[in-house]
């Protein structure tokens, strides 16, 4: 038996080198990519040869990697040592629907952007929400926000935007507004933003995750109005571009993969010299549409900076790696100008100069932390089932999990909020071999790992 006491004030130092300035080809394009990563251990033995040896420039976080917070402060750390260069360190945490810090990992259920700028409609109401969200961000070593949404809600049955009230409001002012709100939060805790989707995907009538979206004939004009007020405002973090296609603008490619709406439209006509980060490069608008070394050619000669992908591996392989290969031929080619690589990585490093500190020192203090959390396995060896006990001082989120000694999950036994007492699960081995398992019981503040033996 074990007990965790209570911990009082914790400091969080995360120490990040200097921005080093990369020298060759490969260096550059390697901050252009950000990738999510899976659980698995060749995703994440990837991503860790990614970061140290391809200058890899950012990484995207999903709910399945956050699962509470000293969990998330101790992988941000980790990835942030591994790195020559500081990473993005990047979640979609735009409030409602589309929040990857929730309820579900120790944090607070938030509002919807539709719930704050068309029911509320109130400053103080848009700026309390984003600057708790930005704070659990900045605590926890988070420093991207792919957000807010600045779409403008044209169509309230839209799937991707309207329908999952993911817009602030019809009234492209009322958009800007919430935005502007959102983003100087952000900004007071360090933490960088990406408006979306341009142009805007409020009137789509398909979603761009599915399959090919074409705005063609719903689309508005008004739908750049939020893109441009805040840039006229000077904002100069980041947008994103949408997948999605007007045949107005583009007779071939989705604005994500167009340079009339990347370089002509965004950049020129709008004035934004910020970074520009492609939606999701798996998305089935570009995956069903055009192959993978297309897309890429034509997102980095869009004047796209950062390519998004939500997965590190292509083909059983690095996908980094993949890409600077591919774009490093295109390159040698002549397909892609190296001056472009070198704008694009001149972009990325101004943004991570202004919004990634060299160090940051944060004072959390634990919310509902449990006096003390017990283990109890009987017996131990045990053939071929136990009993675990959890003991709780009081009430508590907590996810007791089983992993094997190679660290693959084999059972999740708890995951749930728990009144304060004694709570017993069966662990049921039968169908597992004899060896080693850790039994993990997590709470939002506290780690506790158990050793047990099934012997058959």
């Amino acid at each position: 038996m074990r007990r965790i006491a209570t911990l009082g004030l914790l400091t969080f130092l995360l120490s990040l080198p200097l921005l080093s300035k990369a020298q060759t080809l490969q260096q550059k394009i390697g901050q252009m990519i950000m990738v999510g990563v899976e659980t698995s251990q060749e995703h994440q033995d990837s991503l860790k040869y990614d970061i140290e040896h391809r200058n890899l420039g950012g990484v995207l976080l999903f709910a399945y990697n956050l699962r509470f917070p000293s969990q998330i402060r101790s992988q941000n750390s980790r990835f942030q040592g591994l790195a020559d260069t500081p990473l993005f360190l990047a979640t979609d945490q735009e409030g409602g629907i589309v929040a990857r810090l929730d309820e579900q990992n120790g944090y607070e259920r938030t509002f919807s952007a539709h719930k704050l700028g068309t029911e509320f409609n109130s400053e103080d109401s848009t700026r309390k929400q984003a600057t708790l969200m930005a704070g659990w961000m900045a605590n926890t070593g988070l420093n991207m926000n792919l957000a807010p949404v600045v779409d403008v809600n044209v169509d309230p049955n839209s799937p991707a935007i309207g329908g999952l009230d993911r817009s602030f409001s019809t009234d492209e002012q009322v958009v800007y507004q919430h935005a502007s709100w959102f983003v100087d939060e952000f900004h007071k805790q360090n933490i960088a933003t990406s408006l979306k989707h341009f142009p805007g995907h409020g009137s789509a009538v398909s979603d761009s995750h599915e399959g090919f979206t074409d705005i063609t004939d719903t689309w508005e004009d008004r739908e750049l109005d939020p893109f441009r007020f805040l840039i006229e405002d000077g904002y100069n973090d980041a947008v994103m571009t949408g997948h999605l296609f007007n045949q107005n603008w583009d007779e071939d490619y989705p604005a994500s993969l167009s340079s009339y709406a990347v370089t002509d439209i965004l950049r020129d006509s709008l004035g934004f010299d910020g970074v520009v980060i492609s939606d999701e490069l798996f998305m089935g608008a570009v995956q069903e549409n055009y192959g993978m070394d297309e897309a890429i050619v034509q997102v980095v000669n869009s004047d796209t900076d950062i390519l998004l992908f939500n997965t590190n591996l292509y083909q059983d392989k690095s996908l980094p790696a993949y890409i600077i290969s591919l774009i490093s031929e295109k390159v040698e080619a002549g397909v892609i100008d190296e001056a472009t690589i070198t704008a694009s990585y001149n972009r990325i490093m101004a943004l991570k100069d202004t919004r990634i500190p060299t160090s940051n020192e944060v004072d959390y203090q634990p919310q509902e932390l449990p006096d003390q959390v017990d283990i109890a396995n009987y017996p131990n060896p045990f053939n071929p089932s136990t009993t675990i006990t959890v003991s709780l001082d009081q009430a508590s989120q907590v996810q007791v999990q089983v992993f094997n000694s190679i660290g693959q999950r084999v059972q999740t036994l708890a995951q749930t909020q728990l009144s304060s007492g004694v709570h017993n699960f069966t662990f049921d081995g039968r169908s597992l071999s004899s060896g080693m398992y850790l039994v993990v019981v997590s709470t939002p503040e506290t780690r506790q790992v158990h050793k047990m033996m099934l012997i058959k």
